[in-house]
């Protein structure tokens, strides 16, 4: 799919199988009942601020980004969230991802937020080195978790 033009748009229904289908090859999980989700969330309703954009080239799906603008959690001011981002990997390497975030930041900036925040997994060292490449590097707060399983 290299050297034909990508565009980036709003997702739709349409696109709720072929998203399924990326993020089962990216995790190797298929949660169909979660996209399901997001999708009524983020593509049938309309909310301020929130975004699941789709990378196409040659009519085909590239890959997607989902973020959303949250606010004055734990004392932040508004700030942009990407909670997923995935590439087909026959189109990896080609910017697909860059112009993904690109989108998405756009948007956030649109909205009058000028920070962008992800969380990544230690151990996910695609997204931690593409999110790297952006530019983006440890921020102020530091995630905490307990277990809630009984022992």
């Amino acid at each position: 799919m290299s050297g034909t033009a990508t565009i980036f748009r709003d997702a739709v229904s349409g696109d709720l199988e072929t998203v399924i289908r990326l993020d089962e090859i990216h995790t190797g999980l298929a949660k169909p009942d979660y996209w399901r989700e997001m999708f009524q969330a983020y593509v049938a309703e309309e909310h301020f601020g929130r975004y699941f954009l789709i990378a196409e080239t040659s009519n085909q799906i590239a890959g997607f980004i989902v973020g959303e603008i949250r606010t004055w959690e734990f004392g932040s001011p508004p700030c942009g969230w990407v909670f997923a981002v995935n590439v087909s990997p026959d189109c990896r390497e080609g910017g697909i991802g860059s112009g993904l975030l690109d989108a998405v930041c756009s948007r956030f900036r649109d909205c009058g937020v000028s920070t962008v925040r992800t969380m990544v997994s230690r151990n996910d060292g695609l997204n931690l080195s593409f999110f790297r490449s952006q530019g983006m590097t440890a921020g102020p707060y530091m995630e905490l978790e307990k277990s809630l399983e009984r022992g």
